[in-house]
């Protein structure tokens, strides 16, 4: 019985490190900056489901993106105009080859995007959505 206890005293402090280790493989880099094309959700849109489970909204600051956590807060900002709108991932895409986010209807008008439909943008990563830790869940 003594050392059934002992093994397992041993074995949780060491799996606790194994899967919190597997985490941080997992989480996205402190600073990160990704340069590309965006473009803007079709109105038909509008009001449908996204990823996050959040119906889209036009009129919000919202985006698409491949990778970014769900929640993250994005900077975009039109390498062309300089202009630039502060935008939350809530849907997963686009799904057109060579672009790198979809920008909501309002967060594409903000930058001038709604007149050209697409142009190159730098995304600035402001405010990462963290994923769950052990801590989180016991």
């Amino acid at each position: 019985m003594k050392k059934t206890l002992i093994m397992s005293a041993l074995a949780v402090p060491m799996l606790v490190a194994s899967v919190e280790a597997r985490a941080s493989l997992y989480q996205e880099p402190a600073a990160l900056s990704q340069a590309g094309v965006a473009s803007y959700y079709a109105d038909r849109f509008h009001g449908r489901r996204t990823a996050s489970g959040a119906r889209y909204d036009r009129n919000g600051f919202s985006a698409a993106h491949r990778t970014l956590a769900l929640g993250t807060q994005v900077r975009v900002t039109d390498l062309g105009s300089g202009e630039s709108v502060v935008v939350h991932i809530n849907d997963r895409g686009p799904f057109a080859r060579g672009r790198v986010i979809d920008l909501s209807r309002a967060a594409a008008a903000e930058i001038g995007l709604t007149r050209k439909g697409l142009s190159e943008v730098r995304l600035e990563v402001l405010n990462r959505s963290q994923p769950l830790t052990l801590s989180d869940v016991f």
